[in-house]
């Protein structure tokens, strides 16, 4: 999503940042606003330019001429952009590669300005190996993980020097393990001072966590051994350390945070407490149901709790709900004196204010609905815009309300827009990119200002939605009610023709976790990935609902219900709304079939194997088989410690089901799968066998959880589900 030169249209620019938002590499933002907020910067066709609000004109900063280095001939390809803090500097990110999930280690170049400089980062060390580099708040060096260590590279002599040299794949610097970055979203672990004279790091210590050995046996005709530090449920977690290391003679001061010798401790988020002299830290138990917020002198180390708080089930890190946090930040008010806080103790998620002794607290935002994310916090206008959707949680808004927490909340997107909204504010508060889909109505961007929500004078405004496309979809939202009362929202396709005097089967997609909500209101929802055609013109009814548990914003109530009950209360609400659907006079109870991944996968073994007289067909894929077998991070936040609540994941898992599959079972898993273990799959397939059951199984070799590596892989996946549901779940109205 780039603009062109010239003949461009804005629009386009922005449905282009929007796109590239989601699969950012560093998972920060592909356009940085420029620090008084009239104008943004994008990159486009390997150039990086800006866009000025205030008389819509577009500048070229960075032509792709420039990043051409010396002695090659084609410009360097931008994965990611990143400003010094005066401007005079640029930071280009490019041959990225994955580490898990996301492309976080790469090469970075440095453009200067002021003589058109361009110079490679970390020379010295191998390629690809840069992490997070980031410039120092002065300008002048700029800091990087290379192999568990922390680099700091003068950016006028480019004289690199080591921070940490005792990093290791079991001792690690400035990022993190496997599971901080999937379970926290930690991944750049490291943070310069604001003075620029020290750098802040987090030091986990992987020694003592056992590994996970998957095992190559393709690339080689000898097999290879790949381990993975994974700390599974019950396991302890992996010890961590803050440490403040001066910049000049690499003096390095450990922050003296206590932590449960007997029962682990974690810590996801650390930040300069708005001053170069302190730290602010959150410490959470192993439980993940306590958490205090503290300040480490960075001088001395010494460390003092000043808020705390505790939950009857768990407390969310700020990253579990608001993605601006997965790599830092903390919203700091009054100069340092105070932050914002966001707590569900009243029921909702809500903002605080609470003074930085801890000693003072008020509540900012107030009402029955949750703050889905935070969009801006403009302390000069008093004021906070964030997201939420009151009456229906299948959808998403701007709001804003006074940061002393006087008045209600205002809402600011139009009446005639109802969907699902996502908001980029300028830090004037003056303008926003915005985009907005809903069901019905495709995906649009606009840039707009504020806070009147007009489109700026001259520029192409969002497609307003039209009720006619609403009542001619095949897609309709919808609310059912179990016999248990629990109200659910769904969502649900009809194919096309449809025969209301026929009867069609049903292919419920579920994902059911904490981890995830299915049921949104936006374009494309029912797209189901893996299948290779069009459910609707084959036939089927497609249907997804959210069951108790999900992180719906319908209160605390409702997403935490599921605590120590993952595997019983949502296999439970999905099946008792599919009971009702199957009341639906259309619908064939022959013919009816669930498919799902990862924790999808889970609730499709589940619901197949606890209540095969609704489901008669499963696909499940890249499934969790055994809740014992998962991260101690996920799992034991929403189960327990299974040392103290070991029934609980009994009754969770689907192995333990086994038994009652009398349904068609298609099980599909990736033996490379670093996430949920293939050890899972060999695990569900003893049990099968055990009780004579018949069912297929697909296993891909070496592919990870996406099994998407390899040439034919995707196409291979598609067509096998395709032609397993239409051989056991055959579409078209009987």
């Amino acid at each position: 999503m780039r603009s062109r030169d010239r003949q461009y249209s804005i629009l386009n620019v922005l449905i282009l940042v929007f796109s590239s938002f989601s699969s950012s590499a560093q998972l920060q933002e592909p356009y940085i606003w420029s620090s008084d907020g009239n104008s943004y910067f994008f990159q486009n066709d390997g150039a990086i330019n800006e866009f000025r609000l205030t008389d819509k004109s577009r500048h070229v900063w960075v032509s792709s001429e420039n990043l051409i280095p010396r002695g090659k001939t084609q410009a360097l390809e931008i994965k990611n952009f990143y400003f010094s803090a005066d401007f005079k500097k640029v930071l280009i990110y490019t041959n990225a590669k994955k580490v898990w999930r996301y492309e976080t280690r790469g090469d970075y170049w440095v453009f200067d300005f002021s003589d058109s400089s361009l110079k490679q980062l970390g020379k010295s060390l191998p390629a690809s190996s840069l992490m997070f580099a980031k410039f120092s708040p002065d300008g002048n060096r700029a800091a990087y993980v290379s192999g568990h260590n922390i680099y700091v590279e003068d950016l006028g002599t480019h004289a690199i020097k080591s921070m940490t040299r005792n990093g290791s794949r079991k001792l690690i610097n400035g990022t993190f393990d496997w599971v901080y970055e999937e379970e926290f979203d930690n991944r750049d672990g490291f943070r310069w001072s604001p003075d620029s004279r020290a750098i802040a790091y987090w030091q986990i210590n992987d020694s003592s966590t056992r590994d996970y050995y998957m095992l190559n046996t393709t690339d080689s005709v000898y097999s290879r051994v790949i381990p993975v530090e994974y700390p599974v449920a019950g396991q302890m977690p992996s010890p961590f350390k803050i440490g403040v290391v001066q910049v000049n003679d690499n003096h390095t001061v450990w922050m003296k945070i206590p932590t449960d010798q007997k029962n682990g401790t974690y810590l996801p988020r650390m930040e300069w407490a708005a001053n170069s002299q302190e730290l602010v830290v959150q410490r959470v138990n192993r439980n993940q149901n306590e958490t205090d917020i503290m300040l480490c002198n960075a001088k001395t180390g010494a460390a003092r709790p000043v808020y705390h708080e505790g939950d009857k089930a768990w407390i969310d890190v700020l990253s579990e709900w608001d993605k601006d946090y997965e790599m830092g930040g903390w919203d700091w008010l009054k100069n340092g004196s105070e932050y914002i806080w966001a707590s569900e103790k009243d029921g909702w998620r809500h903002l605080y204010r609470i003074s930085r002794d801890g000693k003072s607290q008020s509540l900012i935002t107030n009402g029955n609905y949750d703050v889905m994310q935070i969009s801006l916090v403009d302390e000069k206008n008093n004021l906070v815009y964030f997201e939420a959707s009151p009456e229906n949680a299948t959808q998403a808004y701007l709001y804003r309300c006074s940061l002393d927490g006087k008045g209600n909340a205002e809402r600011i997107t139009p009446a005639s827009e109802p969907g699902t909204h996502d908001y980029h504010l300028s830090p004037n508060g003056k303008f926003a990119l915005h985009q907005f889909s809903n069901y019905y109505t495709e995906p649009g961007g606009e840039i707009i200002s504020l806070p009147d929500h007009q489109p700026l004078p001259g520029l192409k405004g969002i497609k307003q939605p039209e009720p006619k496309d609403s009542s001619a979809s095949n897609i309709s939202f919808f609310k059912i009610t179990t016999e248990d009362g629990v109200h659910m929202d769904g969502w649900m396709q009809k194919p096309i023709p449809f025969d209301s005097t026929k009867k069609y089967p049903v292919l419920f997609y579920v994902y059911t976790e904490p981890g995830g909500q299915t049921v949104k209101d936006e374009f494309g929802v029912t797209h189901c990935p893996v299948y290779p055609g069009d459910l609707a013109a084959d036939g089927y009814i497609y249907i997804s609902l959210d069951n108790r548990g999900t992180p719906a914003p319908k209160g605390a109530a409702w997403r935490k219900s599921i605590y120590r009950k993952i595997g019983q209360i949502n296999i439970h609400d999905q099946a008792q709304a599919a009971a009702e659907i199957c009341r639906w006079p259309f619908v064939d109870t022959s013919r009816i079939a669930v498919w799902g991944w990862s924790g999808g996968g889970s609730a499709t073994l589940n619901l197949m194997f606890q209540h095969p007289g609704v489901y008669k067909t499963g696909i499940a894929i890249a499934a969790l088989g055994n809740l014992e077998t998962y991260d101690n991070i996920y799992q034991e936040r929403y189960m327990g410690n299974p040392l103290e609540t070991s029934a609980d994941y009994v009754k969770g898992s689907a192995i333990h089901y086994a038994s009652g599959l009398q349904g068609n079972l298609l099980y599909i898993h990736g033996s490379g799968d670093d996430n949920v273990h293939f050890g899972n799959a060999e695990m569900l397939l003893n049990e099968l066998i055990r009780y004579n059951k018949t069912f297929q199984f697909m296993e891909y070799p070496n592919r990870t959880h996406n099994i998407d590596e390899g040439p034919g892989t995707t196409e291979h996946l598609h067509n096998l589900f395709k032609n397993y549901l239409n051989a056991h779940c055959p579409g078209g109205g009987r």
